[in-house]
């Protein structure tokens, strides 16, 4: 468990270190990954060590996105139309600019069948054309968010994206060998997931369908919101099976070249944290700080979005 003084003590002798609304993660080591929840890529490694370093409270918002884009005039991958000599051949009524956008399932449909490539899905409009994102979602998690859009907001922050390391170890919250950032014990008030049968109904045990405002549920030990739950986050390092690599190392980084074993087409993925609201106990179960899935850098869905880190030297 962790040590609420230590730790009140390093936050009250550092935390001046961090900019406002990030909070400072005090160096340590732990076992990242998993062997018990049966899935082989979150095959853990001892003694991973993470510096000292600050961390977003929340998830990126919709109304921080937008100051960016006022200020930048920056255009997300999901409002790009795509390029000829990207996909030299989709005819040219494919290549309109979209994004993927979740649906309830109907019974017997097949296997991912409700995710729907949707023109004019973007973090603006995240149903597609005909959806706004209205003032009353500017405090909801970003989404249709790719690695790129992610990187450049970023640099314009002066902050970075989290290695997985640091993800994972600020989402463990001091707490050690635990399955979920609160304790061992799944709870539908601890987190923004999925209740009923995924993907067919959700019965909104939690209060919500979708995303949630950040900062509904309560905060893990260290003081931040949504490690679990609401919109899988977007990480640092390129996605392979387990973290044989990172033992007994300090800010590991991760592989240099990505695969997965689901994918194994796609040569660029990057490792995304945390689940989402579409995470079910039947049906994925990745609401666990050693849940990790991957994602193709040039995609956005209806939940993935991020928060940054900002280094200490």
């Amino acid at each position: 468990m962790i040590n609420c003084a230590a730790f009140a003590a390093t936050i009250d002798s550092r935390q001046s270190n961090c900019p406002q609304e990030m909070v400072l993660i005090p160096e340590g080591s732990f076992k990242i990954g998993s062997d018990n929840s049966g899935f082989v890529e979150e095959r853990s490694a001892e003694n991973v060590t993470v510096t000292s370093f600050c961390i977003d409270k929340y998830e990126l918002t919709n109304a921080q996105f937008a100051e960016f884009v006022q200020a930048t005039g920056y255009v997300t991958v999901a409002e790009r139309p795509l390029s000829k000599e990207e996909f030299p051949n989709l005819p040219d009524e494919q290549r309109s600019p979209g994004s993927l956008v979740f649906q309830i399932a109907k019974p017997g449909e097949s296997f991912l069948s409700w995710w729907h490539w949707t023109t004019g899905a973007n973090w603006r409009h995240p149903f597609g054309p005909d959806s706004a994102m209205h003032a009353a979602k500017e405090n909801h998690p970003v989404v249709h968010i790719a690695y790129e859009d992610a990187i450049a907001y970023a640099k314009w922050a002066g902050k970075s994206l989290p290695t997985e390391a640091q993800w994972e170890y600020a989402a463990r919250g001091g707490l050690y060998n635990t399955t979920y950032t609160w304790g061992n014990q799944y709870s539908e008030k601890k987190a923004n997931t999925w209740q009923g049968i995924f993907p067919f109904f959700n019965t909104t045990g939690d209060g919500y369908l979708g995303t949630a405002p950040v900062g509904s549920f309560p905060p893990n030990g260290y003081g931040l919101y949504d490690m679990a739950g609401n919109v899988w986050e977007l990480t640092l390092d390129w996605f392979a099976l387990g973290h044989d690599s990172k033992a007994h190392s300090m800010n590991p980084t991760g592989p240099k070249q990505s695969f997965d074993l689901n994918k194994p087409a796609e040569i660029a993925l990057h490792v995304i944290k945390g689940g989402s609201y579409l995470c079910a106990p039947n049906y994925c179960s990745r609401f666990r700080p050693a849940a990790r899935e991957s994602q193709a850098p040039d995609t956005g869905t209806t939940h993935i979005g991020f928060r940054l880190v900002k280094n200490l030297k």
